[in-house]
């Protein structure tokens, strides 16, 4: 892994000992496992904002239009 930046970063001891164990079973480091959750999340995050921009561009449906409609078809 190329020199990062370091950070203080404060776990729960359970969390923390979870993270240790997981590292050592797996060969990695600490770092590389927080890196690679990070990372991880931030796709996520890049993966929503996508989809909310995509789906911005569709019409609003109020509650009300919904239930109507679902009333209408027998579902309530």
């Amino acid at each position: 892994m190329a020199q990062g930046k370091r950070a203080t970063v404060y776990f729960e001891p359970s969390l923390h000992k979870a993270l240790r164990v997981k590292a050592a079973h797996t060969d990695h480091s600490v770092s590389e496992l927080v890196n690679a959750a990070v990372r991880r999340s931030l796709a996520e995050d890049a993966e929503d904002l996508a989809t909310f921009e995509h789906r911005a561009k569709e019409p609003a449906l109020s509650l009300e239009a919904v239930l109507k409609d679902m009333k209408r078809r027998g579902k309530l």
